[in-house]
């Protein structure tokens, strides 16, 4: 098929409803889109009737309202379109009354405590702004959910919410500077998405990659990343196949594939799209995880989006560009030419430089998952101190401007490569930081903190929350000085008095960082349950209140699922790992224990000195410290199972259970080293990585 074809065959789009719907239907829908209207009974009826043609000309017998609830993974429940007729035959309807809501049973689905078990009803609510597709064979209807009572249940509505809560302020500080023709502004969202690709048939030999997602056990291979030979370089033929096949589908479903390469580690590799507006990133990257998985199993391929799969190399990021849009096009995060005059520039970029640092713990908690822990702080991922970049640039103009000096600019220079055949282009005026959590690249910031099965509704619900309480006390400011340039100078200056300790410029893994941060003041919640607790502070219940994103229960309520997913993750890992110590690693080290004392015996019987006996007790002593250690970490993981699934529990798993696993995996990894090949029962990393056996 041609591009134009084959992109967005498989989505209810506005093409799609400008051709099937009537005039005043789809004027209807637009303005229910631009202008946050509610959509009329009848107006859903009729789209609801054509989507059911659209679908059924392209074979689809069944539809389901598609959500995201807080597993971090999407729900569907299907439906047919078959209705009873006279005389025994059947008609296929759909209405806009099953268009708009669905009933599914959300009595199994993590609530936090906001319901009890026996309450069982749920409802989906149809979501206009992002559109209807198809996915195998089933027309999918992205919707909200919530409980009978109204509280969020899922990923998508509180991302809704925080939306409208920036468009609120962000306008109000527009209008403001008299950009009264604007009417809509929308965070715009850009996902790179990290995972590795494994042969299926090591992945069915790992208990613990399909029962965790990440490798519990596993010594170092003699080669890893070391070389950067895999980073950008030639793909392989089996993935080049892949990676096409994923282009493919994901352009059939509308979403904006755009860069493929080979990442750092070994079997690692990125995809990364064009941006959309968060609600639609939010979507599209949901679907992009689920189809890398499909595909890949029709290459005898694994897709793995844990955080940290393997040790000792890259783990898997979802890099977050995030930005600001009006419905006239400009960006707001664009500096221009001569950032230093563009007030409107620095002031929204002040509101976001006051919104992390006084909101550095939501930012962390947005991240904060088991698998995350393991990645944060090496190989290319940012520590878990929050601070941001800006380069030398931005952050001299805000300095200028703070102590009322004058800025004398920095000159755009050309690239010298000292080649004369080379093309001459402007370099930019600051470099990039790989280290940064939170870096300014241009005309957008790099969230680099989000793992890479994180659901980037998380991080943006934050994002625009914060921001936009920040713009609304700004707006507040300007909406009574009677100076208005010299309001504006003032609210840059006080930013970057009272939160210029928020932006590093330099290397974030150094040990003199860690310091510096704490002298500045900075939070350095070093795992998911120091953060957790955070969450339902003070300040944040009214943050969350304030704009109406969460009510206090519904904090309350997602606090308690940080905990539950936190231990039940650690707690079925724990388990993993004694599952194939026990049953398989311990049995094949105390063989190779047996046989080498075995042979050292027979030497012995024929008069010679055996050379075997002190592998014989190295590997003996080596089953016997794994003995012990898995011992322990039984002690320390029944101590956490007596606490469920609460605070105290998730303390004792970071505390205790995670060293324990940390000692017994020590253990097994340095037998791997010096146990026979063959006596040794799971596929090792060089294998997985490199296909050496």
């Amino acid at each position: 098929m041609k591009m134009k074809e084959l992109f967005g065959s498989l989505v209810f789009n506005e093409a799609v409803m400008a051709e099937r719907l009537p005039a005043e239907t789809y004027r209807e829908f637009l303005k229910c889109i631009d202008e946050d209207r509610a959509l009329s009974r009848e107006a859903a009826d009729v789209i609801a009737g054509a989507m059911k043609d659209w679908a059924i000309e392209k074979g689809v017998t069944h539809y389901t309202h598609w959500f995201q609830p807080m597993t971090g993974m999407t729900a569907e429940k299907h439906d047919s379109f078959i209705t009873p007729a006279p005389g025994g035959s059947v008609t296929m309807e759909f209405s806009g009354k099953e268009l708009i809501k669905g009933e599914p049973d959300a009595s199994s689905f993590p609530s936090g405590g906001l319901r009890a078990t026996f309450e069982a009803r749920g409802y989906t609510n149809w979501d206009p702004s992002s559109y209807a597709f198809i996915k195998d064979g089933i027309l999918c209807i992205p919707t909200a959910f919530c409980s009978y009572t109204g509280e969020a249940l899922d990923k998508k509505t509180p991302l809704l919410r925080s939306m409208e809560a920036l468009d609120k302020q962000a306008q109000r500080v527009l209008h403001l500077l008299g950009r009264t023709e604007i009417h809509k502004v929308f965070p715009t969202v850009g996902a790179e998405q990290e995972y590795f690709l494994i042969d299926k048939k090591d992945y069915d030999n790992r208990k613990d990659l399909k029962y965790t997602g990440r490798t519990l056990f596993g010594a170092r291979p003699p080669k890893g990343q070391e070389l950067e030979d895999h980073y950008f370089g030639p793909v392989k033929p089996r993935v080049v196949s892949y990676m096409k096949e994923l282009d493919e589908e994901l352009w059939k479903l509308g979403v904006l594939a755009k860069t493929k390469h080979n990442e750092v580690a070994p079997s690692q590799h990125e995809l990364a799209p064009v941006f959309c507006t968060a609600n639609i990133a939010a979507d599209h990257n949901q679907l992009t995880m689920e189809i890398m998985k499909k595909v890949a199993s029709r290459h005898g391929l694994v897709c793995l989006l844990h955080e940290k799969p393997f040790a000792g190399v890259n783990g898997s990021g979802k890099h977050n560009n995030w930005s600001l849009s009006t419905d006239t096009g400009l960006n707001l995060l664009n500096p221009g030419k001569e950032p230093y005059n563009n007030s409107q520039f620095l002031l929204f970029l002040c509101a976001v430089i006051t919104a992390v640092d006084e909101y550095q713990d939501l930012l962390r908690i947005s991240v904060a998952s088991a698998g995350n822990d393991h990645r944060l702080g090496a190989h290319e991922a940012p520590p878990a101190i929050i601070s941001m970049y800006l380069g030398g640039e931005l952050t001299s103009i805000l300095s200028c401007i703070a102590e009322g000096k004058p800025y004398c600019g920095t000159a755009r220079n050309d690239l010298e490569t000292g080649v004369h055949i080379l093309p001459k282009f402007h370099k930019d005026s600051t470099d990039r930081n790989r280290t940064s959590p939170f870096a300014f690249t241009g005309n957008k910031f790099e969230f680099r903190m989000p793992g890479s099965s994180l659901s980037i509704s998380e991080p943006n619900l934050v994002l625009n929350t914060i921001v936009a309480d920040v713009l609304m006390r700004f707006a507040d400011k300007l909406e009574g000085a009677m100076d208005l340039a010299g309001a504006i100078r003032e609210i840059i200056r006080e930013t970057y008095t009272e939160h210029g300790r928020i932006i590093y410029n330099g290397n974030n893994y150094s040990s003199e960082w860690v310091s510096e941060a704490k002298r500045r003041g900075l939070l350095n919640l070093k795992n998911t349950a120091e953060a957790i607790p955070y969450f339902s502070t003070e300040k944040n219940i009214g943050l969350f209140v304030r704009h109406g994103i969460f009510t206090e229960a519904e904090i309350h309520s997602r606090q308690e699922i940080f905990y539950e997913n936190y231990c039940k993750e650690l707690s079925i890992e724990a388990l993993t790992m004694l599952d194939m110590a026990r049953r398989n690693i311990l049995p094949a080290v105390l063989r190779y224990s047996s046989d080498l004392a075995e042979a050292s015996a027979r030497f012995t019987n024929i008069g010679l000195e055996s050379i075997c006996a002190a592998d014989a007790a190295k590997v003996g002593a080596l089953y016997s410290e794994g003995i012990t250690r898995a011992e322990a970490l039984d002690v320390k993981l029944n101590k956490a199972h007596k606490y469920g699934l609460s605070a105290r529990a998730a303390k004792i798993y970071a505390k205790e259970v995670i060293p324990a696993m940390e000692a017994l995996r020590k253990v097994a990894d340095e037998a791997e080293l010096i146990t026979e090949a063959t006596y040794w029962p799971f596929p090792t990393y060089g294998q997985i990585l490199f296909g050496v056996i």
